[in-house]
């Protein structure tokens, strides 16, 4: 008996967090009671989209799921799939400064003040 794998694209993982970004989501939906984290892209800024974390409560009928690893799941909007596909996601720390960032091999270039990107 043989066990046939069909590839679905949108199933198939397309977003990745990073070691040091795993640990610190996975400690902020510890301690938030959250079930993930939801990774969206908005219209917004100069360049013309910009990426946008918020915990998810329940997930919502139009959201892909991915297990980054045990504690940490990470929904991404069917919209925003396409432009978020392959990226990476980092927790940097600058200065005294702490936030996500983004890899994103569809970014062509992001605006000066790195609000924003485009694709």
């Amino acid at each position: 008996m043989s066990l046939v794998s069909t590839f679905n694209p949108n199933t198939a993982q397309q977003v990745s967090m990073t070691p040091r970004a795993q640990a610190h989501a996975k400690k902020l939906l510890a301690e938030s009671k959250h079930q993930g984290i939801r990774l969206a892209v908005k219209p917004s800024g100069c360049s013309g989209f910009k990426y946008e974390l918020e915990f998810v409560t329940e997930p919502a009928s139009t959201d892909l799921h991915y297990s980054i690893t045990d504690g940490v799941d990470v929904y991404v909007d069917e919209k925003s799939l396409e432009l978020v596909k392959g990226t990476e996601i980092d927790y940097t720390t600058e200065g005294v400064n702490q936030f996500f960032t983004f890899r994103n091999p569809n970014s062509q270039g992001e605006c000066g003040c790195g609000e924003s990107f485009s694709v």
